[in-house]
């Protein structure tokens, strides 16, 4: 749409300020429109913010996510219908990564959940936070009430010295394990940490009020260790980590086991059946799916890229690839790719087309690199 006046009654949806607009632009930020918000892209360049992350610590500012709180008598049961995780066995400050699942059991997101206390914490997607509230209202029964924290920012501290720098300010969050959160203060604001992210990094990610993020902000960029990190490197991180981005390599039409997110599905949830799509779901998990969620190893130096498809041997699409670029760590390109059931191995070649140039590669594991996490019972 223009952003010049029509006459047409369509209401123009203004891009959303972040409570750190003004601080990414201060530090050189390149803004663009993402997820409805201006945001940062990158700030000195991709790969030097993606090398920096995997050796030193990076500060994201996700802010744009949805950060929901759902309270009431039955929630854990009620978000159950729609989450095949297992919610009610969700012990205190526990994390658990899900889904949110259509009536036929396509992704609608995936998402984060946490135990506090008597309530449920929730982080979904900036993209998609308004239609998955729309979505639950609609699910959910009187009892439950949701609530859209958006006065709340999201920062990410990602890395191997994060912990290092965050426990300067906030010394208790060494105690924090992967997929484990609590409450904290710092300087009389209080703070919900959690010892989680999306780079495949150890690292935190800090919820606290809109006014004070400028200033934490500001305290954890004052150390050495510390650079500001946009959305070219977070998505590079990602990619390396082997981690899917909704939107692009999970939508509606995409289930848990063709994803290869059948961890999401907890172990009494597939006994019980009993939440959006069970039935086809593990139908899929117990049958395989058509199709399947891969990493991809291109040959060459040139990077194929969201929206290549995966072609056989008469140049006939079989699959597409869904996310792409230069990975810096392995320093080759790398893809995610969606390809038949039966081409999924790892070591099997794969041809792919873009924009009538026929690339090589070969389906590899993921992660591309290993994950950081510092796991309870393990080395800190």
């Amino acid at each position: 749409m223009s952003d010049t006046a029509n006459d047409t009654d369509e209401e123009v949806i203004e891009t959303q300020i972040l409570p750190l607009d003004a601080w990414h632009r201060a530090r050189g930020g390149r803004m663009v429109d993402f997820a409805g918000y201006h945001m940062p892209v990158q700030y000195e360049g991709i790969m030097a913010e993606h090398l920096w992350t995997r050796a030193h610590a990076g500060l994201f500012d996700v802010s744009h996510m949805g950060q929901l709180m759902f309270t009431g008598e039955g929630a854990a049961k009620a978000l159950e219908q729609v989450l095949p995780g297992d919610l009610a066995g969700l012990g205190e400050g526990r994390m658990r990564y899900s889904l949110l699942l259509s009536e036929d059991g396509g992704i609608l997101d995936d998402l984060m959940v946490t135990r506090r206390g008597d309530e449920l914490y929730m982080v979904v997607n900036g993209a998609t936070k308004y239609d998955d509230i729309g979505y639950l209202i609609e699910r959910l029964p009187d009892e439950v009430t949701m609530n859209l924290l958006d006065e709340q920012a999201l920062l990410a501290l990602q890395g191997p010295e994060a912990v290092t720098v965050l426990s300067r300010l906030v010394p208790a969050v060494e105690a924090l394990t992967f997929m484990t959160a609590g409450a904290f203060e710092w300087r009389g604001h209080a703070l919900w940490i959690s010892r989680s992210g999306y780079t495949g990094e150890d690292g935190f990610e800090i919820s606290l009020p809109g006014e004070a993020a400028e200033a934490l902000a500001d305290a954890l960029l004052d150390q050495a260790e510390v650079k500001p990190i946009g959305l070219g490197a977070r998505d590079s991180l990602r990619l390396e980590a082997g981690l899917p981005l909704y939107g692009h390599d999970l939508d509606s039409e995409t289930t848990p086991v063709a994803a290869d997110l059948g961890f999401a599905l907890s172990k009494r949830r597939r006994e019980a059946a009993d939440f959006a799509g069970a039935t086809r779901i593990l139908a899929e998990r117990a049958e395989g799916a058509a199709s399947k969620r891969v990493g991809v190893l291109v040959d060459g130096k040139q990077p194929v890229r969201e929206g290549a498809t995966v072609v056989d041997g008469d140049d006939a699409p079989v699959g597409k690839v869904t996310s792409g670029g230069f990975a810096p760590t392995v320093s080759a390109p790398i893809a995610m790719a969606y390809v038949p059931a039966a081409m999924a191995a790892p070591g099997t070649a794969l041809r792919l087309s873009q924009r009538g140039k026929i690339h090589t590669g070969v389906v590899a594991a993921m992660p591309f690199v290993p994950h950081r996490y510092v796991r309870a019972g393990g080395p800190k």
